[in-house]
């Protein structure tokens, strides 16, 4: 039996700049390390693939912790770096276990059927244009400014009938709950974010319109109506989910794209591989760095390692991405790879209702970008700095230089 608690290590600074490296060594010790994380709070984190696609999947590995004393007998750093996450936005299926998960996952589900995403396609494709126009005539652009986060808000925002007035402000408050690394910004951030949404709870109860937000308002699903705090949990989880993984697919695609030309090449050649593409991106450097938090309802058994009962899980899909016992030259880009099998969506019944939006985004995203305008990157790769915080994996800024396609 692998004993992985020898040694706590503290996940710094230098594990959101190279997280690989560090799965790498904690893969070859153990399928599942404890460690504390930035803010003070010790979990396991399963690194390896065989392990990862258990916790994801078993019963066993709880999601929905109501009982916060089991977070705080966790907590080993300073009381004042404790992150609170607001009770309000935390009241979502992401956080539930079945039954209750069940419940709220069957009445938005309809709305991201394969058929309902595809249907989208023709105003993807023409609010991608938009932006892209926007950039004509421009030799150096921020890529996630200009096309990686309002693409996919746009469209959320427009499924969800929420207005595009407060687009930045909406950005702001979810970069710092999804970084969770200020306590206090974090709580003034969930706190305005759960009165918005409240505000729009109520607007769309007394003036509905034809989106899915309304819909779920005036759910009648077998009389099985949200009330307001799921409501304002699945709106948050909805408008976060829905705008986040996108923007690092398209940024994170692009910057490996853009380090590895003959890959770019390859891809220019024969653009039937963009697909394929999208999933090896998924796969390399995908927009979700660790799963959201689990807990062991009970003694569990996982690759050698035994995890007590009622202890802290997260499991780190990047990591289980890179696990070279399930893909060779893991750490290689390749877009000829044989595609699926990662875990960049999760797996199991909380698999990520989006990812076929994520998907159809990300491909007319950057095979438009691909068509319209030869790019490089506008800075020393080493330069650019990853986002703290161990849920989101994504750059804070992608500078690139444009030309017209052909030109150069």
């Amino acid at each position: 039996m692998g004993d992985a608690t020898i040694e706590v290590p503290r996940l710094e600074q230098d594990y959101f700049d190279d997280p690989h490296s560090i799965h790498a060594l904690m893969r070859e010790q153990a399928a599942a390390t404890q460690v504390v994380l930035q803010r003070g709070l010790k979990v396991w984190l399963v690194t390896r693939y065989e392990e990862a696609r258990i916790a994801l999947a078993d019963p066993r590995f709880r999601k929905d912790i109501r009982d916060e004393r089991l977070i705080d007998r966790h907590f080993v750093g300073d009381p004042a770096d404790r992150v609170q996450f607001n009770d309000t936005l935390a009241h979502h299926m992401l956080n539930m276990d079945p039954p209750d998960h069940t419940r709220l996952r069957k009445l938005v589900t309809k709305a991201f059927t394969a058929r309902r995403v595809e249907q989208l396609r023709p105003r993807v494709q023409q609010i991608t244009d938009e932006l892209l126009d926007a950039m004509d005539g421009k030799s150096e652009v921020e890529l996630l400014d200009a096309l990686a986060f309002p693409l996919p808000i746009t469209v959320i925002c427009e499924m969800l009938d929420v207005s595009m007035d407060d687009r930045e402000q909406f950005r702001e408050w979810s970069n710092t709950l999804v970084g969770g690394t200020d306590p206090i910004a974090t709580r003034d951030a969930g706190a305005a974010m759960a009165e918005y949404l409240a505000k729009l709870v109520e607007h769309k109860r007394a003036h509905p319109g034809d989106d899915i937000f309304s819909a779920l308002v005036h759910a009648s699903d077998e009389d099985d109506q949200l009330n307001n705090a799921e409501l304002i949990a699945m709106a948050f989880l909805l408008l976060i989910a829905g705008h986040e993984t996108t923007v690092n697919l398209i940024g994170n695609g692009t910057y490996h794209l853009l380090r590895n030309p003959d890959q770019l090449a390859a891809l220019r050649a024969d653009r039937s591989l963009l697909p394929n593409a999208i999933e090896e991106f998924l796969r390399l450097e995908g927009p979700v760095n660790q799963a959201t938090v689990r807990y062991t309802a009970e003694e569990v058994e996982l690759g050698g390692t035994v995890i007590p009962a009622e202890e802290l899980v997260f499991v780190a899909l990047s990591s289980a991405n890179r696990d070279p016992n399930r893909f060779p030259d893991a750490d290689k880009l390749d877009i000829t790879r044989p595609a699926g099998g990662h875990l960049a969506f999760g797996h199991g019944v909380h698999y990520c209702l989006g990812a076929p939006l994520a998907r159809m985004e990300g491909e007319i995203a950057i095979g438009s970008l691909l068509d319209r305008f030869d790019l490089s990157l506008a800075a020393d790769p080493d330069t650019l700095r990853w986002r703290e915080g161990t849920l989101i994996r994504g750059l804070y800024s992608l500078p690139v230089n444009l030309a017209p396609r052909g030109a150069r």
